[in-house]
């Protein structure tokens, strides 16, 4: 059987799907879930560096990025983004393995980095909430299960929890920029020297994962591009509009807390609040109500941040699952009536929730646990897209009858050195997440793991390769599960992508 002939329960789900998502939803789509507030505190502890890593990856990784995804994702439009460009390129065993490593990241790092985030935030700057409590444990599950229920209404209703968060992102980091403005024109700032930001390589190993986790997701949106009015029109628009606002919502609020925040006293967990705290002294007698006020904003950010990686991922999953790659005859369904794939929701919120409880018993503080917690999520990301960006410069020449509504303006060969640059940058920090501390070694540079990461090495690669490796039992388990769906085809082998018309409609 071909890889590429539609299975026949693929074809009935697909017929579920509804039309919700014009370009200003797309965009704030994307934006809700690539522009990651978690990580700015992470990135800051590197210091002045850190900016300049960051706008050398925004040259160096981000353009040939987002090129490469915005003429596969303006041509390549079937519903299942990722998985389907794989399936397409390499056969559905690798599109199987992409879908899985993408999918499994959201609800590892909802259940994980944004929950206790989200729970130190409640704790530091609201109410009490200490780590390990009862009250820590309920917090962190309905947190968990709010991004579920986003994801499992319609998507007419769901997308607006995204959408709004995301707006209320823009708006809180220019005001935090704006207030650092005011509050350097009457208090000073801290030293920043030029010496402070020369790269180093520590800098760079340390930084890569986080800083490529960040920028990466800007292609997520396909995975819903089926329920897109016009997608060959509006996702490269879209891909080109937020990977510009991540750019710039990465560096200003990274340079904010620089000038306001001792490098030293900056902690991955609480980075961005706690410039917050120091610049909202402006306001005077205000502050403590403003600062009440953005924490609470801050909460709902991180939900929505969340609830739009649900209702991407679960999306590709369900694909996935509906073309036999995975424990098809069960999770390859869509709701009838609400069109979203509330079995892989449910199990998104399972896995999410098992992997929270199983955290808080391996590490100790929530500052660690967040640390460690966030660099496995970057690693199962990262890894997939050494699949993904492959596939899609393997689409250009593979397909090159299909309709391209934007092409990058470079020959093939061009455009297969866009897609190596970005590879090697995927390459590098997939190896740092998973093994850190081996090339710092390699090149005689000091890493104290206990101090890095507050657990051992022993915990560490317990968590993370203990991750990796239940992964790959859930992902064999689940293919060979779907044999009965893959067998179930269609009558004839189905082109690589649907025919797009110039009108956006799929034929």
């Amino acid at each position: 059987m071909s890889d590429h002939q539609r299975t026949e329960l693929l074809d009935e789900q697909t017929g579920h799907l509804q039309k919700a998502l014009k370009r200003f939803d797309i965009l704030f789509l994307i934006i809700a879930a690539v522009i990651s507030l978690e990580t700015l505190g992470q990135v800051s502890v590197f210091g002045a560096e850190a900016l300049t890593w960051s706008a050398i990856l925004a040259v160096a990784f981000v353009i040939p990025y987002a090129l490469l995804f915005a003429e596969v994702g303006a041509a390549f439009s079937e519903e299942g983004g990722a998985y389907t460009w794989v399936r397409n390129a390499f056969g559905r065993v690798a599109g199987a393995i992409a879908a899985l490593l993408t999918w499994v990241t959201q609800p590892i790092w909802v259940g994980g980095s944004m929950a206790f985030l989200a729970a130190e935030t409640v704790n530091t700057y609201l109410v009490g909430l200490p780590h390990g409590s009862a009250a820590d444990y309920i917090f962190k599950i309905v947190f968990i299960w709010c991004t579920v229920l986003a994801a499992v209404v319609s998507l007419r209703k769901g997308k607006w929890l995204p959408t709004s968060g995301a707006i209320l992102k823009l708006a809180l980091l220019a005001f935090f920029v704006l207030t650092t403005v005011v509050y350097a024109a009457q208090h000073g700032v801290e030293g920043l020297h030029a010496g402070d930001f020369s790269p180093t390589l520590a800098g760079l190993l340390g930084l890569a994962p986080v800083l490529l986790f960040a920028f990466l997701g800007f292609e997520s949106s396909n995975s819903a591009a089926e329920e897109m009015e016009n997608p060959a029109r509006d996702v490269p628009i879209s891909i080109a509009r937020s990977s510009t606002a991540a750019a710039l919502c990465y560096i200003l609020p990274v340079l904010a807390i620089l000038l306001v925040v001792p490098k030293d006293d900056i902690t991955g967990i609480s980075g961005l609040l706690e410039a917050v705290g120091v610049v909202f002294t402006v306001y005077g007698p205000a502050a403590d109500a403003l600062g009440t006020v953005t924490a609470i904003g801050f909460v709902y950010i991180l939900m929505s941040q969340g609830a739009a990686w649900m209702i991407i991922s679960d999306r590709m999953q369900a694909i996935a699952a509906a073309d036999g790659a995975f424990f098809g005859g069960f999770f390859g369904r869509f709701h009838p009536r609400l069109g979203t794939p509330v079995r892989v929701n449910l199990l998104s919120g399972v896995v999410s929730t098992t992997f929270m409880v199983a955290a808080m018993q391996v590490t100790g503080s929530s500052a660690a646990l967040f640390t460690v917690v966030l660099i496995i999520s970057i690693s199962t990301f990262l890894l997939s897209y050494l699949i993904v960006i492959p596939a899609a410069v393997r689409l250009r020449t593979a397909y090159p009858h299909v309709k391209r509504p934007f092409k990058v303006p470079v020959s093939d060969r061009g455009y297969a050195a866009l897609g190596a640059v970005a590879f090697a940058w995927v390459l590098l920090g997939s190896w740092v997440a998973v093994f850190p501390g081996t090339l710092e070694a390699l090149f005689g540079l000091d890493y104290d793991f206990q101090e890095i990461w507050g657990v051992s090495h022993l915990q560490f690669q317990v968590l993370t390769l203990g991750t990796l490796a239940g992964l790959l039992v859930l992902g064999v388990a689940g293919y060979v599960r779907g044999a009965l769906v893959r067998r179930a085809v269609t009558a004839a082998a189905v082109p690589a992508t649907p025919s797009v018309t110039p009108e956006g409609t799929v034929s």
